[in-house]
C-alpha cells in the first residue's frame, strides 16, 4: 500500500511542489487549500504525469470545525497519513507595528498559528492511532530573525519554531516525527500576496539574485521524510547562497 502525504495550502508554490515531489515517489497525495479551481488543476496535473492517487480537499484551515469535520470524513483508505506537511501561510503587509492592519494580523495568525495547530490535532489523532507518523512544519528565516516591519509576521513563525519544538517533545511516546524546515527567500506566490498583488513590488523583492524555488524546499521536505524510521531531522535552515542573513542579500 502506498504511503500518504497530506499538504496543506498545495494550490501553488511550495505546496503545489511538495504535491508533485512526493507523488514523483510514489505517495498518495491528499492536496489541500481554498481554490479549489487550482485544487482540480494540481490533482488533474498529478494523475497526468505521475498517475497518482489524489485526494483534492477544498479547506480553509482557519476554520476549525470544517477542518475537524474534513479529516474525519476522509475516505478510509487516505485515513492512514504517514506525512503531514504544514505548509499554509502567508504575510499581509510591511509596515511598522503603528501603522499595521489588525484584520491583517488576524489574518496571519489565524493563518499560521492557529492553521497550523487546526490541521495537526486533527491529523495527530489518525498518527497516534497508527503508531506512526510524520508531521513537516514548514517556517521561515523569519522565526529566527526579526526584521523592520516584518512584526506579526516574524511573530508568528516564531510561534511555528516553538510549536515545532513542542510538538517533538510531546509526540515522542508515540514515534511521531516532527521536523521543521526554515526557508529563506522562497520566489513563490508569498510577495505577491504580501503586497496585494502589486508586481512590481512583488518582483523587486528577487531583484539581482537568484532566490530558493519551491522545488529546492520539496526537496529537502522529500528527504527529511525518506529517512529510516529511527532518524528524525529537527530542523533545517535553508537560505539561498546569495543570502546571508534575513536582510542581508547580495544583489549583482
Amino acid at each position: 500500500m502506498s504511503k500518504i502525504v497530506f499538504i496543506t495550502g498545495a494550490t501553488s508554490g511550495i505546496g503545489r511542489a511538495c504535491a508533485f515531489r512526493f507523488a514523483e515517489s510514489g505517495y498518495d497525495v491528499i492536496i489541500a487549500g481554498r481554490r479549489m479551481e487550482r485544487l482540480i488543476e494540481v490533482e488533474s496535473a498529478l494523475k497526468e504525469k505521475f498517475g497518482t492517487v489524489v485526494f483534492s480537499l477544498g479547506l480553509d484551515v482557519k476554520q476549525r470545525d470544517s477542518v475537524n469535520e474534513a479529516i474525519r470524513n476522509l475516505p478510509d483508505r487516505f485515513q492512514h497519513i504517514d506525512v503531514l506537511i504544514n505548509n499554509a501561510g502567508l504575510a499581509l503587509g510591511l509596515n511598522p507595528f503603528y501603522e499595521g492592519d489588525p484584520v491583517g494580523w488576524d489574518s496571519m495568525l489565524d493563518t499560521n498559528i492557529k492553521g497550523l495547530l487546526n490541521v495537526s490535532h486533527a491529523v495527530v489523532q489518525l498518527m497516534i492511532r497508527q503508531g506512526k507518523g510524520h508531521i513537516i512544519n514548514i517556517g521561515s528565516i523569519a522565526g529566527r530573525e526579526v526584521y523592520a516591519k516584518g512584526n506579526v509576521y516574524c511573530a508568528s513563525k516564531a510561534a511555528v519554531d516553538s510549536l515545532t519544538k513542542s510538538m517533538r517533545i510531546e509526540l515522542l511516546p508515540f514515534g511521531i516525527r516532527v521536523t521543521q524546515i526554515a526557508p529563506g527567500a522562497v520566489e513563490t506566490e508569498f510577495s505577491l500576496v504580501r503586497f496585494e498583488g502589486n508586481e512590481d513590488k512583488a518582483r523587486a523583492v528577487y531583484d539581482g539574485f537568484e532566490p530558493l524555488h519551491p522545488e529546492d524546499i520539496a526537496e529537502v521536505a522529500h528527504y527529511t521524510a525518506s529517512m529510516p524510521p529511527h532518524v528524525n531531522i529537527n530542523d533545517l535552515l535553508i537560505m539561498p547562497t546569495a543570502q546571508a542573513a534575513a536582510t542581508q542579500i547580495f544583489r549583482k
